[in-house]
């Protein structure tokens, strides 16, 4: 992977932008992606990389273009595999936005170790659903699932 091979734009297709919560987390994650990402899709050096993210019937499509939007590469992968990720990623965020409120500072630190697991193993989950596709390293992962949940959330609702 060379220098060049970074997502420097994303677009979430279908999302508006709110002062909700998740809206929040949802900036935080494409601004932390931004500042610092290992993005490559494979037999490509075209980079540095603008990424479309949408979702149309169960399915993930990844929109790849050079910053002059010229294409490189469209994937599209199937969400089932991540379903269950999701429904159990979206049930402990909302156990913990509630103990935020509630709770004592241990119960919140053991459901965000939760979340983190989870979070963890959707992003294992990507990489092992992008591997001879797309090269990310485990951070951009991170923050790509957490951008393909709000989708998929979204999507759902």
């Amino acid at each position: 992977m060379t220098e060049s091979e970074y997502i420097a734009a994303i677009d979430l297709v279908g999302l508006k932008s709110g002062d909700t919560t998740a809206d929040r987390e949802r900036r935080v994650a494409i601004s932390d992606l931004l500042e610092s990402n290992q993005f490559s899709p494979n037999g490509e050096d075209l980079g540095p990389y603008n990424v479309q993210l949408s979702i149309d019937d169960g399915r993930l499509t990844i929109d790849i273009r050079t910053q002059k939007n010229a294409p490189v590469h469209a994937f599209m992968f199937s969400l089932g595999p991540f379903r269950g990720i999701f429904k159990d990623y979206f049930m402990i965020c909302e156990t913990y936005h509630e103990a935020v409120r509630d709770s004592s500072l241990s119960q919140i630190e053991a459901i965000d170790m939760g979340r983190r697991g989870v979070h963890n193993e959707g992003a294992e989950l990507l990489r092992e659903r992008f591997a001879g596709k797309i090269d990310v390293d485990f951070e951009t992962a991170r923050r790509l699932f957490t951008l393909i949940g709000a989708l998929h959330h979204r999507a759902a609702a």
